[in-house]
């Protein structure tokens, strides 16, 4: 029976991000490692943006760009099982919050990118710039974070707090600064959720998670 492919690097957070999404859901589907900084010719006439994740689906035309398979993967789901709020407030507020944690996926994105660089090239301000804004941000959810309760409110997971979860593991691969120094509260809410198989299991290969 055929299954949906996911197309990624092992290190990518963006990657990780659907990845997370798929065992969380319990959705079936195969993973095909590709290196996303020489991606091949195949990969490049499926997806002209040059960047993973990339969903093969069973029929239809590939998708990219992480909120959007996941958008599509909740499609696939009954009302019951999916993380997103159906409508009304709670959904633009857990999207509100979804949209902060991606925020964070991407300035330490940035960060890395150009750390990356010769030391000669490297622009101080970007990196100034990308670590205030993971500071905001780490304080921003040190305010909301409540140990054992999601971070949109209830008791239920959403996208914001698998993002969120996402985006607080890839600050410990890839920024040197113990975030957790500077937020306890949110080291608190975050470590049972590192605990959980659809994290384990998609650490990036040699990585080992601060205890």
């Amino acid at each position: 029976m055929a299954v949906m492919k996911l197309i990624g690097s092992e290190t990518s957070p963006y990657v990780r991000k659907v990845r997370v999404y798929l065992g969380e859901t319990g959705l079936d589907y195969e993973f095909a490692v590709v290196d996303a900084w020489k991606p091949d010719p195949s990969l490049l006439a499926m997806a002209p943006i040059g960047k993973v994740p990339v969903l093969v689906r069973e029929q239809g035309e590939p998708l990219y760009e992480s909120n959007l398979i996941i958008d599509y993967l909740e499609s696939l789901l009954p009302a019951e099982r999916r993380l997103v709020p159906p409508e009304g407030e709670p959904r633009w507020q857990m999207l509100r919050l979804q949209a902060l944690a991606s925020g964070m996926i991407d300035a330490t994105a940035t960060r890395t990118v150009e750390l990356r660089k010769p030391e000669a090239t490297q622009s101080a301000v970007v990196i100034a710039r990308e670590e205030g804004r993971i500071e905001r941000l780490l304080a921003a959810f040190e305010k909301l974070a409540q140990p054992g309760r999601c971070v949109a409110g209830g008791e239920r997971m959403s996208t914001a707090d698998l993002v969120l979860g996402v985006a607080l593991q890839y600050l410990d691969f890839r920024f040197t600064p113990d975030w957790r120094k500077s937020a306890p509260t949110l080291a608190a809410w975050f470590a049972p959720m590192a605990r959980r198989p659809a994290y384990a299991r998609t650490l990036p290969p040699g990585f080992v998670p601060p205890a």
